[in-house]
C-alpha cells in the first residue's frame, strides 16, 4: 500500500517538531503534579496498581494519532504515468538497390548483396515511425513493395529481393525514376532516397542526371551509396555448364562521380562502402541524419493514499477516549 510513495504537501512534516515538545511538556506537566510526603514508614498505604503506572500511555496514544493526521495532511500519493507518443515529422523512404551480378561480388561477407540486406534490415526495424518501399533494379527496375508503415511487409519483400529477378545490367536512372514515381504523390514532410549501388549506368533508357532532377522537382533528397572495395573483387565473371557463376578478380567500378552529383543536387550525401563495418556505419550515419520528430505526452495519474491514516488517528483517539473513561478513569 506504501510503495513507491510521494508527499504533495511534505511541508506538513515541519509540525512533527511539534510532538517532541508536547512530549517534554507533558513530563515536566506531570512531575509538578506529582506532590512529594516524608513519612517514616508506608505501611497502611496502597501501592499503586498496573492503571496508574500506565496512565502515559493515553498520552502517547494521542502523539501517535496526531502524528497519523500530520502524515495525512502532507498527502501522500502514488502516481502513475501513462505515455503517448505522436509522430509530427513523418517521413517516407525508398530504398533503391542494385540486383545486378555483380551484387554477389564476395569483397563483402556473404556476398554483396546478402551484407546490403542484413544492414538494411536493421535499419528498417529502426525506423518505426516512417512508411518504408523498396526498389529494385539492374538492366531495368521494378517496385518491390511501395511505402508502407508495415515493416513486416517491407522485411519480408527485401528478403526476397534476389540477383535474377531482371535483365542484367545497371540501370542507375531507371532506379531513381521509379523510386521518385513511388514518392512523388506522398504528402510526406520529408521524401528521401536511398539508392546504392557497385557499378557504372550501363544500362536503361532514363538518364540518371534527367532522374535526379525530377527528385529535386518534387523535393526528394537522394543519398547514394557507392558498394564495393578498392581495387579488385572476387565477382561472377561467366557461367560454368551448370549454370552456376564462376569468379574471378575483377576491377571494382563505381561512377563516384555520378553518385556524388546526384546526392549534392538533391540535397543529400554520398557515402562509399569497402566492407561489412563501413557499410552498416553508413546506414547509421543516415539513420542519424534523418529523424523522425516525435511528441510525447505524459498523462500523470494521483492515488490518494491519506484515508488510511485518517483511519488509523480516528481510532487511536476513539482508543484514547474508551480507556480513559474506563479503566483510567479513577486515575485522571
Amino acid at each position: 500500500m506504501f510503495e513507491n510513495i510521494e508527499f504533495a504537501n511534505p511541508e506538513f512534516f515541519w509540525l512533527l517538531l511539534l510532538l517532541p515538545l508536547a512530549l517534554l511538556w507533558y513530563f515536566f506537566k506531570r512531575k509538578n503534579e506529582m506532590a512529594s510526603l516524608r513519612i517514616s514508614s508506608i505501611k497502611g498505604f496502597t501501592v499503586k496498581s498496573w492503571a496508574s503506572k500506565l496512565k502515559p500511555v493515553l498520552f502517547g496514544i494521542r502523539l501517535l494519532a496526531l502524528a497519523a493526521i500530520i502524515t495525512a495532511l502532507a498527502r501522500p500519493q502514488t502516481e502513475d504515468i501513462s505515455t503517448r507518443t505522436k509522430t509530427t515529422k513523418g517521413i517516407d523512404i525508398v530504398m533503391a538497390i542494385d540486383v545486378s551480378s555483380s551484387m554477389l561480388a564476395r569483397d563483402l561477407k556473404p556476398n554483396r548483396l546478402s551484407a546490403l540486406k542484413e544492414v538494411a534490415a536493421n535499419f528498417i526495424e529502426g525506423r518505426p515511425n516512417d512508411r518504408i518501399g523498396l526498389v529494385g533494379y539492374a538492366g531495368e527496375s521494378y517496385t518491390k513493395t511501395p511505402i508502407t508503415s508495415d515493416k513486416a511487409i517491407v522485411l519480408n519483400a527485401l528478403e526476397e529481393i534476389t540477383y535474377g529477378e531482371l535483365e542484367d545490367g545497371t540501370a542507375i536512372g531507371m532506379g531513381l525514376a521509379t523510386s521518385v514515381n513511388r514518392l512523388k504523390e506522398s504528402k510526406a514532410i520529408s521524401k528521401v532516397i536511398i539508392l546504392l549501388t557497385d557499378g557504372v549506368n550501363n544500362s536503361g533508357f532514363i538518364e540518371p542526371r534527367t532522374a535526379a532532377d525530377l527528385a529535386v522537382e518534387f523535393g526528394i533528397k537522394t543519398y547514394t551509396i557507392g558498394l564495393g572495395t578498392n581495387g579488385n573483387a572476387l565477382s561472377p565473371i561467366a557461367y560454368n555448364r551448370d549454370g552456376s557463376f564462376r569468379y574471378g578478380m575483377r576491377q571494382v567500378e563505381i561512377d563516384e562521380e555520378l553518385l556524388e552529383e546526384i546526392a549534392e543536387v538533391t540535397g543529400g550525401k554520398y557515402f562509399r562502402a569497402t566492407d561489412n563495418e563501413s557499410l552498416e556505419e553508413i546506414y547509421d550515419e543516415i539513420n542519424k541524419l534523418e529523424k523522425t520528430e516525435i511528441e510525447e505526452f505524459k498523462y500523470y495519474k494521483y492515488e490518494e493514499k491519506f484515508r488510511p491514516l485518517i483511519f488509523l488517528a480516528g481510532i487511536l483517539l476513539l482508543l484514547e477516549w474508551g480507556l480513559r473513561n474506563s479503566i483510567f478513569k479513577s486515575f485522571i
